[in-house]
């Protein structure tokens, strides 16, 4: 464990019990969300690559239009 880990730990360790059991459950929700995230980007990796190829050959061929952004007319 790091060190701010543990300083995280130890200042909620002096909390109520009520305050204690909302960060735990924030953090786990946390680490479930990034899991998650993790899982969904391994599955769609091989899509993304196949869109990137794909847009690189389309505008190889001349088949793309450059953004322009507002702040840049």
């Amino acid at each position: 464990m790091n060190k701010l880990l543990e300083q995280a730990i130890a200042e909620l360790a002096v909390q109520p019990e009520e305050k204690q059991e909302a960060m735990a459950s924030l953090i786990l929700d946390e680490l479930a969300a990034e899991r998650g995230w993790d899982e969904r980007f391994a599955r769609s990796e091989h899509k993304l690559a196949d869109l990137a190829r794909r847009a690189k050959e389309q505008h190889a061929r001349g088949q793309t239009t450059p953004l322009v952004f507002p702040t840049e007319k």
